[in-house]
């Protein structure tokens, strides 16, 4: 049960309460899909917790320190019940979700099998896909059709289907699929009316991922992008979920180097240290990794990546500190490491009277482990900004910047990447939803 909110001056809408079962429906059943799916039946059958879930293990406090009150944040909002969530996706492999995660290598064995059968009830559906856009792989489980539009088409009568056989009262899509190539926006993006005729052009500024986006949206469906591709970050798409109230919120997975970037960051700057360099490099041997091999997906990831401390550090703010600091990152396909990724940082920064200091980081690090309970978060919270009269009809979710590399903002408006911001921005949305006075953290309140 939720808890009731504190009555203030504040008009924060209405939220519909979670009834019934919630459908997500997931663009590539690889490994981050199937450690997410596999990872809520464990919690489901009391086999794990979730950690990493805020909104399964995190608290939001409300009012003064002195109150005392701080409940858990699924208590607080109406949020979906993890036995609510039903599942579907696509993929160009056909192996159900068992072979998936035994292929994927992310989980134990022991693990999979005390959730192998819901698991293998979870079969995917043919893809949209292209090798245009991803050239690593080569699946034949694909659609056909005579344009892009037809396999939008084909997409949204598989929502409907899956909405149909699952009983599901509303839906949720996550793209989990892989990386594609690097994309500009165009004049085929200017427009849903552009959009769609080039669509039934066969354009080739339309990717798969935008397919599955266009399908979403044009079904009221909320669509979050775990992956670093251009996918709704175009007026067209901005259009069709602002008019059918199907939020956005982003892309790319905010999990493992650039999540440490986004807390070390904002303590340099906090502090007035300056910077003259940062070099990143990774090696991962997933199927991630070896899509990242190719040039040309690469870029798309180094453009998510790299753009994350410009935002933070504000050069142009603090040229004494962060003028012309170089960035590098690289990534490395390495094959035994499979999905155990090594990251390597190694930061300069400058001190007192321009004095050289070092940090170097190794962060061994899980990548699917760590993006699993940012897709149930993303599910959990755009569902419920789905169901929000005040934030359904506003297209960007700003406030769910917290799981992204590159956040959705307003056309022209900056990106806030500091973590710490992030995290406030989101409690502080939920305080305001649920009618509760936001907190500052000003405290002079304690000392009058």
């Amino acid at each position: 049960m939720a808890t009731k909110p504190k009555t203030t001056s504040q008009t924060s809408g209405t939220i519909a309460e979670a009834k019934g079962k919630l459908g997500i429906m997931i663009p590539g059943m690889g490994a981050v899909a199937t450690t997410f799916v596999a990872g809520v039946e464990a919690v489901r059958k009391g086999i794990a917790k979730p950690i990493g879930s805020l909104t399964q293990m995190g608290t939001i406090r409300l009012g003064k320190r002195t109150e005392g009150r701080s409940p858990k944040i699924n208590d607080f909002v109406p949020l979906a019940q993890l036995n609510d969530l039903v599942f579907t996706g696509w993929d160009i492999f056909e192996d159900d979700m068992f072979a998936a995660a035994t292929n994927a290598g992310v989980l134990e064995k022991d693990l999979l099998e005390q959730v192998k059968p819901f698991l293998q009830s979870v079969k995917p559906r043919p893809a949209v896909f292209d090798r245009h856009y991803v050239k690593k792989l080569d699946g034949k489980y694909v659609k056909k059709g005579k344009n892009k539009m037809d396999l939008a088409e084909q997409v949204r009568a598989d929502i409907h289907d899956f909405k149909k056989t699952s009983g599901a009262e509303r839906l949720v899509m996550m793209w989990c699929g892989s990386t594609e190539i690097f994309l500009k926006q165009t004049e085929a993006h200017s427009s849903v009316k552009a959009f769609e005729k080039a669509l039934l052009a066969n354009d080739e500024n339309i990717a798969p991922s935008m397919i599955y986006a266009y399908a979403a949206l044009s079904e009221g469906v909320p669509f979050a992008n775990g992956a670093p591709n251009l996918t709704v970050d175009l007026p067209a798409m901005h259009e069709l979920s602002r008019r059918n109230h199907a939020p956005i919120s982003g892309k790319d997975f905010k999990s493992g180097q650039t999540l440490l970037k986004t807390v070390l960051a904002p303590g340099l700057k906090a502090r007035m240290l300056g910077l003259s360099g940062w070099f990143s490099t990774n090696i991962l041997g997933n199927r991630d990794g070896e899509v990242l091999d190719d040039p040309e997906s690469f870029k798309t990831k180094e453009e998510s990546k790299l753009s994350v401390l410009e935002h933070i550090l504000q050069p142009e703010l603090y040229p004494d500190l962060y003028k012309d600091f170089y960035h590098k990152v690289r990534i490395n396909y390495y094959p035994p490491r499979a999905d155990n990724k090594e990251s390597w940082d190694n930061i300069d920064i400058v001190g007192w009277l321009g004095y050289p200091m070092q940090i170097k980081v190794n962060f061994l690090c899980r990548d699917s482990i760590l993006a699993a309970p940012i897709v149930l978060d993303l599910v959990l919270l755009m569902d419920l900004a789905k169901r929000s009269s005040e934030l359904s009809g506003m297209g960007i979710q700003e406030w769910l910047s917290l799981y992204y590399k590159s956040p959705m903002t307003a056309p022209g408006l900056y990106p806030e990447h500091d973590l710490f911001i992030q995290t406030m921005k989101m409690k502080n949305t939920l305080r305001h939803l649920r009618g509760e006075e936001l907190i500052t953290h000003l405290g002079l309140e304690y000392y009058d």
